[in-house]
């Protein structure tokens, strides 16, 4: 069974940084997509960024594109996101996603396509 597990959410300041992880176990899956994804208040879940386990390629949401880094720590089953100068806009929930298999290029933050989810962590950005 995919289990995933987020934590590092809290309260951050306008311009300050986060760093969010995501404990992975039970993938049996040789190829897959770790993706980040935030749902902000009373709006649809939105898709920030992807890594595929088979090259390392990253992909990134315009309105996080210079601000957010994902990673990953393999050792450890870690998948991180790391928030840097975030304002407002970032407030919600944020969530991580397995896809197994590989990533869908043309849309490859597209929320239907990860099959796997953890419960959230809640990211507030406020003075």
């Amino acid at each position: 069974e995919v289990k995933l597990v987020e934590s590092g959410g809290g309260l951050v300041q306008p311009g300050g940084s986060v760093r969010l992880s995501c404990a992975i176990s039970g993938i049996t899956f040789d190829d897959f997509v770790i993706g980040w994804f935030r749902q902000p208040p009373g709006q649809p879940r939105e898709g920030i960024s992807c890594i595929s386990s088979s090259d390392g390629s990253t992909y990134y949401g315009d309105s996080v594109k210079g601000r957010f880094t994902i990673s990953t720590d393999n050792a450890k089953n870690l998948a991180y996101l790391q928030m840097d100068n975030v304002n407002a806009e970032d407030t919600g929930v944020y969530f991580c996603a397995v896809r197994p298999g590989a990533v869908i290029r043309a849309t490859p933050l597209l929320p239907l396509w990860y099959e796997y989810w953890g419960q959230g962590t809640q990211v507030t950005v406020s003075s």
